[in-house]
Formats: structure tokens, sequence, C-alpha cells
């Protein structure tokens, strides 16, 4: 599978995603992002680039087997609302997405069985 070299994460977005993993049942999406999470850059927030995707960001993303390009924000469970494109991370797309760079691309096994190739477009707040 396609995977970036390196993902980057806050110390705070750590610390709360490690808790919600550690308080919910075990999936094949939980146990994907917590292989994200054990291999990812933590920094300060001061330090992280600012073309990197992290939690409550505004991400634009082509899904390059269809051509798709989406617009997503990826936020805690509690915030997730689909009406207004806010992903829980606990999603696939958006764990696939956490702490990505702009022109990163990542395959990603969605729970249907096809595996997808994300590219990053664009981050903001």
């Amino acid at each position: 599978m396609k995977m970036p070299k390196k993902i980057y994460i806050t110390e705070k977005d750590i610390d709360r995603l490690n808790s919600i993993l550690m308080n919910i049942k075990d999936s094949p999406v939980v146990r994907k992002l917590q292989d994200e999470l054990d291999r990812a850059t933590i920094l300060n927030p001061e330090e992280i680039p600012p073309d990197v995707v992290t939690m409550n960001s505004r991400v634009q993303f082509k899904t390059l087997e269809t051509g798709d390009t989406s617009e997503i924000t990826i936020v805690y469970p509690s915030n997730a609302d689909s009406s207004k494109a806010r992903v829980s991370i606990l999603a696939p797309v958006g764990a696939a997405l956490i702490g990505l760079r702009v022109g990163d691309e990542i395959e990603w096994a969605l729970p249907t069985g096809l595996v997808r190739t994300f590219r990053i477009l664009s981050v903001g707040d």
C-alpha cells in the first residue's frame, strides 16, 4: 500500500485521540488509525506546518480512482455532522487523511473492500 513517509500530529491531538481509542470497541478502522498514530511525528501545535491535516482542519482531497474531489472537516466523533461535511476521525476517510500534507497520497482500504488512493489538495481552518 502506498503511504507517505511521514505524518504529523500535535501532542494535544494524540493525547485526546489515544484517550478516545482506549474507550471504544476495536474495529479495522480503529486499528488502522492506531497504526497511523503510532508512526506519526508528534509536534507542538506551533511546530505543525500549515499544510498538514490536523483535527478540525478543512481538507480538500481527490480520490484518484474516481477523479472525485471532496472537501471535509475532520472532527472528533461527538462533532461529526454529515450535513455540514464534518467527518469523524473514526470514519475511514478521516483516519486516512489525518497527519498528511498537501501533495501526499495514501492508499486506504474501505469497509466495502475497495482500496482508494486519496491525494491532499489543500488544508485550511
